[in-house]
């Protein structure tokens, strides 16, 4: 793999994050209609004002569906080709009933592609957020003690795998809202406890970090460190077209605008902001994300980055990865949101505006760097030298 970048600081492991929502399934084709998949709602996406980049349409790799081998193959070699180490799956658990599983059972059990990967518990309910209503719940998520140990064990071919993601020797896995655990101490305890008597060495813990609410040391938590999650919501500062015009048109009656009935922010200044946060006193991966627009997935409400550019995606993340001290030699995982999130116009894959740009600005922003190297399978797994951050 070409995937990790080595400095003076010491090597980074870039992670894309990795939506499966490609391949129609049981659930979707009751809630959305037969044959839904990610592509029902990219396809639907239109422009809501001058200017504004929709929608966005694949290049390369086309309409995929990811239940074909040759699709996923192609993917981790892009990826691989353009400076991402790896892709961190996102995996849907609701107590024992697993949704879009299928590609990443497909990649476990054949082997293929050979490439590392680690897995985030996506563990919201899911609604109809993306149709505008978030209050009708179609599969609700549930948590228990027994549920706790059930899952874990459910993991364990995976974190068994020689392509896993590991920290000192431990399988790296993510919860995507651990807020929303009723006791995320004693969860994650029971993960550890399960994984040791399994034996597993034990396993490394990471939080999303969302908001500001979630700006504390992980180990609160019971995590061993926490990634951040962007865009950061609450740091984004007023969206555009706010303030006195806006309540000047309101007052002569016109008609809502579009700043009324979206999120609507400069990428550039996005950036710059997300620049200027300060460094957390406590473990957390840092993360950049390309472009966010998720218009195609709601009717109002839809937060929009509007001019979004692969120069300004590079100077982002070369700047992160440059600032980014890893607390050990291999607590250096850096993530991009995100791989494939074609219906909240967050995406390294090429599309038909941009093409391949993205992704050569990803390779340039770790190529910045002093130098590059690629980490062996067994520096993976074997113990590490552990170095200060």
């Amino acid at each position: 793999m070409t995937g990790a970048t080595s400095t003076a600081l010491g090597p980074r492991r870039l992670i894309a994050f990795y939506l499966p929502q490609y391949h129609p399934i049981p659930e979707n084709d009751a809630w959305w209609g037969r044959g839904f998949t990610e592509w029902t709602n990219v396809t639907r996406a239109h422009p809501r004002f001058r200017g504004h980049y929709q929608p966005h349409l694949p290049a390369d790799l086309g309409f995929y569906d990811l239940r074909v081998p040759e699709v996923r193959a192609l993917q981790a070699q892009l990826a691989a080709d353009h400076g991402i180490f790896g892709f961190c799956y996102y995996h849907y658990w609701f107590r024992g009933r697993r949704l879009l599983e299928r590609p990443f059972n497909e990649v476990l059990s054949s082997g293929e592609p050979d490439s590392p990967f680690c897995l985030c518990w996506a563990n919201e309910s899911w609604s109809r957020a993306w149709d505008g209503d978030e209050q009708s719940v179609l599969i609700r998520q549930q948590y228990s003690a027994d549920d706790d140990r059930e899952h874990i064990r459910a993991l364990f071919p995976a974190f068994e795998d020689d392509r896993y993601i590991r920290i000192d020797r431990k399988p790296v896995f993510l919860v995507y809202r651990a807020s929303r655990l009723p006791d995320s101490r004693t969860t994650t305890e029971t993960w550890r406890e399960e994984a040791e008597r399994h034996g597993l060495p034990g396993l490394y813990l990471a939080r999303m970090e969302h908001s500001s609410e979630d700006r504390f040391d992980p180990v609160a938590d019971g995590f061993d460190a926490a990634v951040e999650f962007q865009p950061a919501w609450t740091s984004l500062g007023r969206s555009d077209g706010r303030g006195r015009l806006r309540r000047f048109a309101t007052s002569l009656g016109l008609p809502q605008s579009v700043y009324e009935t979206n999120r609507i922010y400069s990428y550039e200044n996005v950036v710059d902001r997300m620049l200027a946060l300060p460094t957390a006193p406590y473990k957390r991966f840092p993360c950049v994300t390309p472009m966010w627009d998720n218009s195609p997935r709601r009717r109002d409400g839809a937060y929009i980055f509007h001019g979004s550019t692969p120069e300004l995606y590079e100077r982002w993340l070369r700047t992160v990865l440059g600032r980014f001290r890893p607390p050990s030699s291999d607590e250096n995982l850096v993530f991009v949101n995100a791989w494939n999130e074609w219906a909240e116009g967050n995406h390294l894959e090429p599309d038909q505006r941009w093409g391949m740009a993205y992704l050569l600005a990803t390779k340039r922003a770790g190529a910045g760097l002093l130098e590059r190297s690629t980490p062996s399978r067994s520096a993976l797994v074997a113990e590490p030298e552990h170095t200060c951050g």
